[in-house]
């Protein structure tokens, strides 16, 4: 995939917004991101992930607002919209490719939300036609940035601790899950994982860990919020939006490692780790290629 800029400074760049400049996004800049849909849709697991933008032609945002996002989001200018087929991981697909668009808006200067309970799921999925073996986790707004921010954009990035990103004590270890991995000790791989230490989540869980196994090895595991999945289904009907949060890192770490020339790609493996902490699960691992 290639941006607009040095991936590295777009998600540097990169941030929540909520609040767009009642402009509608310019055709040349439609265009391009319609040809990101067309060359970003299949996932690291090879799953394919269905995209639809939706945006406004003139500055009446009347069908826009008919979608529904709860008041979050003022001003979009439009919407992508993901669908996937329920099966495999098909979340952790969606999640990577999804964060593909969205790097790739930032690059154009356009603003982005990611919006994974606050929509009305069922009428974008009429949007994209939603088909009966596919989910739709997730939808996000996009449009210019209005030059001011909302004083409910404020109240929603502290509720969610948007500024706040974990150390990399938290996240990253050496050899096991039991022994962090300091930034000094990881090389030429500190660019990655820092640009993952700064990808989104869904409320800013940050549930990944990344186990450095040996020079160019990384398993990735899934450290879920106590309860969040289940307070997130039985109450907003909410896919596993942590899972998402995965193929997220995946996409940011990746990219990263492949701007400054560390080739490699993802696989699946047998990580043997006699005893995972719990809520944790192993979800693949990124092996440099030799």
């Amino acid at each position: 995939m290639l941006f607009n800029g040095n991936v590295r400074d777009i998600i540097a760049k990169r941030y929540s917004c909520r609040s767009f400049r009642d402009e509608p996004v310019c055709a040349e800049d439609l265009r391009a991101l319609n040809d990101c849909v067309a060359e970003c849709a299949k996932g690291p697991f090879g799953g394919d992930v269905r995209l639809a933008i939706i945006a406004a032609e003139t500055s009446d945002t009347a069908m826009l607002k008919g979608l529904g996002t709860y008041g979050f989001i003022k001003n979009p200018q439009g919407f992508i919209i993901g669908a996937v087929k329920d099966s495999g991981m098909a979340l952790e697909d969606f999640g990577y490719v999804m964060e593909t668009f969205i790097l790739y808006a930032t690059g154009l200067g356009i603003g982005t939300c990611w919006l994974g309970g606050t929509f009305t799921r069922s009428s974008f999925a009429q949007r994209i036609s939603l088909e009966n073996n596919e989910v739709l986790p997730a939808v996000a707004a996009f449009g210019y940035p209005a030059d001011r921010r909302r004083m409910l954009d404020s109240v929603v990035r502290w509720k969610a601790g948007s500024n706040y990103r974990k150390a990399w004590s938290e996240l990253f270890f050496s050899t096991s899950l039991e022994t962090p991995l300091r930034q000094s000790d990881s090389g030429i791989w500190a660019e990655p994982l820092e640009m993952l230490r700064r990808a989104p989540s869904a409320s800013n869980k940050q549930p990944w860990r990344v186990v450095m196994r040996g020079d160019g090895e990384f398993d990735f595991y899934l450290m879920r919020t106590k309860g969040y999945r289940e307070r997130n289904k039985t109450m907003l009907a909410i896919l596993d939006l942590q899972r998402v949060d995965m193929g997220i890192a995946m996409s940011h770490f990746e990219y990263t490692a492949r701007e400054i020339g560390l080739d490699g790609g993802f696989t699946l493996r047998n990580p043997a780790v006699a005893a995972l902490p719990g809520g944790c699960e192993y979800i693949v691992t990124w092996r440099t290629k030799i």
